[in-house]
């Protein structure tokens, strides 16, 4: 129903525009009595098969939703219902920010991708607060951070600790982006010394908690191999809990989309089947050359079942979708599930 009914008609209008209208959609039908019984009934798969042990959590099942979709914690308990193992909020900064100027979402359809500059638009750190205390405790829930753009280089690591210290007590595992191309002067956050530097800051301050989180680094597809050794020689000194593989791509060789689309819609993070080889070759050089250090959850262009197999294949502990739901709907997770159960 969704791919022939819902999808043409949220498609026909503006990408940004129908994202917060189906928030409201989605948001008002679970008030309705039973709609919310409705939909697990349609989508959630129970069994103990699926469920993961990592980090020192227990996932219900693998397939989470990627952080980007529900910035603000506003929609988890209501997404849930899809049957997600996992939800990944933010990413929250210490400030709220409007982000880049409109428009800044953009559909490829003939590539099921999309290109976004978002820009780190959220309401700041104590709306997303506000928001997870009215947790249901249906799931596992994720908090990405990452800094305010206006933030001068030498307090980005002020402004990770300021997200870490206060979103706490409230998620489960962090993830520290370090990767989105949308934001302005990120050059930093790619340096090995400065992540070396933002990691033990970090990981200083769960240590002061009675409960430490789970610290994850989301990475680009974008890294060649030198890149990718780095990223597994920092996992090692830093003893940081996993990955993230991967972020948005830069890159837009082999996109159907004409060069005069793209020259139109212009820079941003590209994410949907375009980036899948791309990020599964990210996954299966990090679980290879580590020799399976360190968990890795795998994310880019997974559209289908048997794309989440691949990822899973290639190195992947869990997955996580974002384009492949808008494109798909929420059956994929309830396929994915379904076909990680038959593997059993």
């Amino acid at each position: 129903m969704y791919k022939l009914l819902l999808r043409p008609l949220f498609f026909s209008f503006d990408p940004e525009k129908i994202h917060h209208f189906t928030f409201s959609l989605i948001k008002l039908s679970s008030k309705i009595p039973g709609f919310s019984t409705l939909f697990r009934s349609l989508y959630v798969v129970n069994d103990k098969k699926l469920e993961r042990n990592l980090f020192g959590l227990t996932f219900k099942n693998p397939v989470g939703l990627a952080a980007g979709f529900d910035k603000n914690a506003v929609l988890y308990n209501e997404l849930a219902n899809f049957g997600f193992g996992f939800i990944e909020i933010g990413t929250v900064t210490p400030k709220a920010q409007a982000g880049n100027p409109k428009k800044r979402l953009f559909r490829l359809k003939e590539d099921q991708g999309i290109i976004n500059r978002m820009g780190f638009n959220n309401e700041g750190l104590e709306a997303a607060i506000t928001q997870l205390k009215k947790n249901k405790g249906k799931l596992i829930i994720g908090g990405n951070i990452g800094k305010n753009t206006q933030t001068k280089p030498e307090d980005y690591t002020k402004d990770y600790l300021e997200c870490f210290n206060a979103l706490h007590p409230y998620v489960d595992y962090f993830v520290l982006n370090v990767s989105c191309p949308n934001v302005g002067s990120h050059a930093k956050l790619n340096d090995k010394d400065y992540l070396e530097e933002l990691i033990s800051a970090v990981k200083k301050a769960n240590s002061s908690f009675e409960k430490q989180k789970p610290i994850l680094l989301k990475i680009a597809p974008d890294l060649n191999n030198v890149q990718l050794d780095e990223i597994i020689q920092l996992v090692s000194d830093t003893n940081l809990d996993g990955v993230i593989a991967s972020n948005t791509s830069t890159d837009r060789n082999g996109l159907k989309a004409s060069d005069e689309l793209l020259e139109h819609i212009g820079n941003g993070g590209l994410s949907g089947q375009s980036i899948k080889d791309k990020s599964t070759r990210v996954i299966k050089y990090l679980s290879e050359k580590s020799k399976k250090g360190f968990p890795i959850i795998g994310v880019g262009g997974i559209h289908s079942a048997e794309d989440a197999l691949e990822k899973i294949e290639a190195g992947a502990d869990l997955v996580q979708i974002y384009t492949g739901f808008i494109y798909e709907g929420p059956s994929l997770i309830k396929k994915i599930n379904k076909v990680i159960l038959k593997g059993k």
